[in-house]
């Protein structure tokens, strides 16, 4: 069959995968709800389908995130310096409606903006929605009133990320759609939902790895393409995209991928790059010149150095850091005894700029949930990250109360601040580490031992290898590397 001929819609859905018989915390929290589902159980049609359960824990999760951040909606955004930090309510969101001109009717990029940042510092799409939520947000009343209702706009779209994101990865891996909870209970996800607009680009990229799932390339690109326009992170896909496409010989695949996503980026940044370059290139000036920041191990080095690196220098270093992060996880992807899956070389990329990068807001953690979902859907290992990630959390709004409490220095000194910051970088490298293991020793990836190849990979899924570093040729690759699972699978 071709490799871009869609599932024929009439073939039976194959049967899920239950976590509760292949996971043993996931059988251990079942024991709330009354245990795991029996096997002589019968299942009538209903409306709560896995995906919509999902869905709803989502946006009950996000709720409850919004629950959390009312200290900050009641006034400590607006009155006393520390109290938003002491509270772990803070968001950029209210802020940034006066700091970035949306409350006098400045457009991005167009306008200069009073004070030391001329435009606004994010990327189009971002800006776009930006704005947008700006039209919907009153005029009238004290410029508190509407900062907060701004924050409320934003929420309730993000909210409709948040329900999207859970959708697509509960849809990417046909056969276990209940990794997805994994993502709509993730705690980092309720709390740092709403402090930035991050969500927008998450949602797009989980919608691109939907796409590409059911082989449909070109969707893909479309897709990451506009993620892209929204922030910068998900263009790494590309390069495991490449490495795994190179490996499976389905440069086709990989190069309508690549228009798509350089296409529509063009569509939306090109008009205004020309009719207002000076705004649209602040991001990327932004980040270039920006110092090293919180959540990074470059800021432990510099305020444990006596002469810290200046801004230029890190840069540099950061640059070959992650350059040699991707040199070896292209030599992973080629050499592996068994080609990779999507996600596991994706989450790899992402995660290797996240810890090389001389900044890591705390919503950042959001670019590698659902990749973290898809890649090592393993209740242990995830919480294990996720505990870690929450403690930085806290960690960080502590340590900003501390710095902006005067001598009465409530909150988390620099020491304690270097530990969590410690504490958040070691968890995403045991990930990491996780991952690696499944993919050198594929018996220890729960996907592949429940009989799929890779559910994620669209034309990849069950593709023979066409070239494996140091062999040329399927003659030389298929029969001694390739050994597919023998789970039941829809005929692609």
């Amino acid at each position: 069959m071709s490799e871009y001929e869609p599932v024929d819609p009439r073939e039976p859905e194959p049967e899920p995968v239950r976590p509760t018989e292949e996971d043993e915390v996931a059988r251990a929290g079942s024991e709330l709800i009354g245990g795991p589902t029996g096997r002589r159980v019968l299942f009538a049609p209903t409306w709560w389908t896995p995906v919509r359960i999902i869905a709803l824990v989502a946006l009950g999760m996000f709720a409850l995130g919004m629950i959390q951040k009312m200290p900050c909606y009641n006034g400590a955004w607006f009155f006393g310096a520390s109290s938003q930090y002491t509270h772990a309510c803070y968001s950029d969101i209210p802020h940034l409606y006066q700091g970035r001109g949306f409350a006098d009717g400045l457009v991005p990029y167009f306008d200069k903006l009073p004070g030391d940042m001329e435009y606004l510092e994010y990327p189009v799409l971002t800006g776009v929605f930006m704005e947008m939520a700006s039209w919907l947000t009153p005029g009238s009343g004290s410029i508190q009133h509407q900062e907060k209702i701004y924050w409320m706009v934003n929420a309730g779209i993000l909210m409709a990320c948040t329900a999207a994101l859970a959708l697509c990865v509960a849809q990417t891996h046909r056969r276990r759609p209940w990794d997805a909870l994994l993502v709509a209970l993730a705690p980092a996800l309720t709390l740092t939902a709403t402090i930035n607009w991050d969500l927008l680009a998450v949602a797009l990229t989980a919608a691109a790895m939907l796409m590409w799932s059911r082989a449909r390339p070109l969707a893909f690109g479309v897709l990451l393409g506009l993620a892209t326009a929204a922030k910068l992170y998900p263009v790494l896909l590309l390069g495991p995209l490449l490495i795994l496409c190179w490996r499976a010989g389905r440069w086709r695949a990989f190069g309508m991928a690549l228009a798509g996503t350089v296409g529509t980026w063009l569509v939306v940044n090109l008009p205004v790059i020309l009719l207002a370059g000076d705004g649209w290139s602040k991001f990327y000036t932004f980040s270039k010149e920006r110092g090293v920041d919180f959540g990074s191990f470059w800021l432990i080095l510099s305020q444990r150095m006596d002469s810290p690196l200046s801004t230029d220098t890190v840069n540099t270093l950061a640059t070959i850091l992650m350059l040699l992060a991707c040199l070896a996880v292209g030599a992973l992807g080629l050499t592996a005894p068994r080609r990779p899956r999507f996600a596991q070389l994706a989450f790899l990329m992402v995660a290797a700029f996240v810890l090389t990068n001389k900044v890591y807001s705390p919503q950042y953690v959001l670019w590698l949930i659902p990749l973290a979902a898809l890649a090592r859907p393993r209740w242990r290992d995830f919480l294990i990250w996720q505990a870690c990630e929450v403690a930085y959390f806290l960690g960080i709004w502590m340590y900003l109360a501390y710095t902006t409490s005067g001598d009465a220095h409530k909150g988390l000194p620099t020491e304690g601040y270097q530990l969590v910051t410690a504490i958040h970088l070691l968890g995403t490298l045991y990930l990491c580490a996780v991952v690696v293991r499944d993919i050198l020793m594929p018996e220890y990836d729960v996907v592949r031992r429940a009989g799929d190849d890779d559910p994620a990979g669209g034309v990849l899924d069950e593709a023979e290898d066409a070239f494996v570093l140091g062999h040329m040729g399927r003659a030389d690759v298929s029969s001694s590397t390739v050994k597919w699972g023998t789970g039941p699978r829809r005929v692609r």
